[in-house]
């Protein structure tokens, strides 16, 4: 090799290799960001999921991760008292809750912090909360309820949204738990960049026939609620996200229990999902060991 032009081979992969160390050194020097995963009350085993939720959410490095709950169901008015998450101080909000409504002030004060530019995650039984709070609704666009309350979204076989009158059709529910295929409606998103088409959910509940306003909803991932396994026939919302104010409301409804939440692809979902109503942009990448279209993977299986 001309002594010349190898000098400028050698300088110009020097400066490649200095510009890629400069690029890692920036992402892992990134301000982590603070998460509240909140809790208390839900019709599901609380007290095993949320650490699963905290454990896989501190391990990508991302984030820092604090956990607020609230008194159990049936306490005095009082026993609310202390109750006021200081939401405004968290990048992200992770609701793991499902139970008594709020206190006025809580709910004003998570209306505030997400309309104001804050990111709010709702983890499965989560958007079955609160069916009298107005707000939450418009944030959650579909949640646990009945078929008059209203709308229903399905997503048709060639990736067309299909709305379903108030009154028409299932409330929600679910059939037996099984494993089951997520479907990828929308690659492009920065959530759902990279992730596959179509890959294998572990053993979950497969929530059909949602309720509510259902307005400015994104649909970026659905499955197929099989009539064999108590389902619709019909490809149901799984993973969506709805803008409110400034901020963003991203819905993740897998995650029944903790087995579920084992799921590579629940968990990568949760991540990249967290980082991005917090910022705006996604830097959590896509695990190299992931479930495929025909098997399944538990984060202990990809140790």
């Amino acid at each position: 090799m001309n002594g010349r032009l190898g000098f400028r081979v050698m300088n110009g992969l020097l400066q490649a290799a200095i510009v890629g160390s400069l690029l890692v050194a920036s992402v892992q020097a990134a301000e982590p960001i603070r998460v509240l995963i909140v809790d208390g009350q839900n019709n599901h085993n609380w007290k095993s999921t949320t650490p699963i939720l905290k454990d896989f959410l501190l391990k990508t490095g991302r984030f820092t991760v604090d956990v607020v709950t609230s008194p159990p169901n049936g306490q005095p008015k009082e026993a609310w008292n202390s109750f006021r998450p200081k939401f405004t101080d968290y990048g992200a909000v992770v609701s793991n809750y499902n139970g008594e409504l709020w206190p006025e002030p809580v709910q004003r004060d998570l209306e505030s912090y997400v309309s104001n530019g804050g990111g709010l995650v709702i983890v499965h039984a989560a958007n079955n909360a609160f069916t009298e709070w107005p707000e939450y609704n418009k944030m959650i666009g579909l949640g646990w309820r009945g078929a008059d309350f209203g709308p229903r979204v399905t997503v048709d076989n060639d990736g067309k949204v299909v709305e379903t009158a108030k009154g028409e059709g299932p409330g929600a529910g679910h059939g037996a738990q099984h494993d089951f295929a997520i479907v990828v409606r929308d690659r492009e998103h920065p959530v759902m960049k990279g992730i596959p088409a179509e890959w294998m959910h572990v053993k979950d509940e497969l929530y059909h026939g949602q309720r509510g306003p259902a307005a400015n909803m994104h649909v970026l991932a659905t499955a197929f609620a099989a009539k064999g396994v108590g389902g619709t026939e019909a490809n149901e919302p799984m993973v969506w996200w709805i803008p409110y104010g400034k901020g963003k409301v991203f819905t993740n409804v897998m995650g029944h229990a903790d087995y579920s939440m084992k799921c590579v692809g629940f968990q990568t979902i949760i991540d990249r999902g967290t980082e991005w109503v917090a910022t705006g942009k996604v830097t959590i990448p896509v695990p190299e060991k992931f479930p495929t279209a025909t098997t399944t993977l538990s984060d202990d299986a990809a140790k």
